[in-house]
């Protein structure tokens, strides 16, 4: 069992590089599955969520091979199994991608129902619906998805609700489907432009990706093809928030500027100075922080997956600020952490009441999700004593190599290995022997 030890009350400063995006590359890698000839994925970040992805692509007989820092070169073409087991998806939200990549390349697929961070509900009503739209016939038992089709034809395909897995599921599905696939109220993440960006590079015809409506052309082969992963939104704006709480002055590097427009424009209403520059941004604070009200929604909209790192901050800042959860109806489960170490925040169902104390003190705390983790870190990057989080491999799912990335940024944070707890039972049964 790992563990981060944090010393806080160190100003970040510097500059830090920020890696490929976890939610694009998810998706990406199931994506080559797709593809009738070996793909070199770049920009890869290494995280334990990707080292699963590519896990999975040689459990069912693709090869994969590192071929410099960041790099893979994956052939699928030697694939000869469309199941992807238990052990493997309960680890990760993002298996079901390998739904839509099996089926559009197969026309079946067999994956276990999806993990990853427990945030509530996370239901598959709406992929399946895209797949059955798409001509598959589909069956859960035994916390399986089974989905065949003779075969798979364009549709028309309408979400009851904006939501990003689906939409990329979708066009995963359709872009060997038999003529035009439109997909209606999708979501427009910059994760499923890149995705959309990816397949045309291999020959896909998909339009509209970043818009509400996606239009797909089917296509008989795609080729294999070289592409980059995007950086990272989630990261750049994690560390733009992580060097704010530190009243820190830092460049954040390999970022696109306008897919953190959201969290750029909430920063500098909370009194955070922003420079913007073609692919990196100048973040410095030397003022006051200040209250602000902050509601999320999906892209273009300010970013669920930084609700708990911007909520951080405003503990730290002057007055009362209000967040807004729209998205997951458990996103607020880090605020007893949040607590031991001096923040004051009321929950009331979706609605996060924040009272700036200005101030945080180190304590042990467990980080319960990913973003909850990356929250956690900046709490103790701001508070003064020590901070030792637990549970940190939540935190290894999507940041790549994050306490190296702070050192050296001056911040006093080290991973730091613990013996498991001993098993209760198992120490009563020695103590009567």
């Amino acid at each position: 069992m790992d563990k981060f030890v944090i010393k806080g009350g160190r100003r970040l400063e510097g500059e830090v590089t920020i890696s490929g995006a976890k939610n694009a590359a998810v998706a990406i890698l199931p994506a080559v599955i797709l593809s009738d000839e070996p793909c070199v994925i770049e920009n890869v970040p290494s995280i334990s969520d990707v080292n699963i992805c590519l896990q999975i692509l040689e459990e069912m007989g693709a090869g994969v091979e590192a071929v410099g820092a960041n790099a893979y070169r994956i052939d699928p073409t030697t694939i000869n199994k469309v199941c992807v087991p238990y052990e493997y998806a309960r680890k990760m939200r993002a298996s079901y991608y390998f739904l839509g990549a099996l089926l559009g390349r197969y026309n079946k697929a067999r994956v276990s129902m999806p993990g990853g961070c427990p945030l509530g509900d996370r239901p598959i009503d709406q992929h399946l619906k895209a797949f059955s739209a798409l001509g598959a016939e589909y069956s859960l038992s035994q916390g399986m998805i089974d989905l065949r089709a003779d075969k798979l034809r364009g549709a028309q395909i309408f979400f009851d609700v904006v939501t990003v897995g689906a939409t990329m599921n979708a066009m995963l599905a359709a872009v060997k489907a038999e003529g035009l696939t439109i997909i209606e109220n999708a979501a427009k993440e910059p994760h499923i432009v890149d995705l959309a960006n990816f397949l045309n590079s291999m020959g896909a015809n998909i339009m509209g990706a970043g818009t509400d409506v996606i239009k797909v052309r089917g296509v008989e082969h795609l080729h294999g093809t070289t592409y980059s992963v995007i950086p990272d939104q989630i990261e750049a704006g994690t560390f733009m928030v992580a060097i704010a709480a530190t009243k820190g002055d830092a460049i954040v590097k390999n970022v696109i500027p306008k897919h953190l427009e959201s969290i750029t424009k909430k920063l500098e209403k909370i009194g955070v100075n922003i420079e913007q520059f073609d692919d990196s941004i100048h973040v410095w604070v030397d003022g006051p922080l200040v209250k602000a009200n902050i509601k999320t929604a999906p892209h273009p909209g300010f970013p669920t997956d930084m609700q708990s790192q911007i909520a951080t901050l405003l503990t730290l800042a002057e007055g009362t600020s209000i967040i807004t959860e729209n998205i997951w109806e458990q996103r607020f489960r880090y605020v007893d952490e949040l607590r031991r170490m001096g923040a004051d925040i009321t929950v009331n169902g979706k609605v996060a009441l924040i009272e700036g104390t200005g101030k945080l003190m180190g304590a042990p705390v467990k980080a319960c999700d990913l973003r909850a983790g990356a929250a956690l870190i900046i709490a103790g990057l701001a508070a003064s004593g020590v901070t030792e989080i637990e549970d940190i491999f939540h935190i290894e799912r999507g940041y790549d190599c994050m306490e190296g990335k702070l050192r050296a940024m001056g911040a006093d944070i080290e991973k730091v290995s613990v013996p498991d707890k001993p098993n209760a039972k198992t120490e009563n049964t020695k103590a009567a022997v």
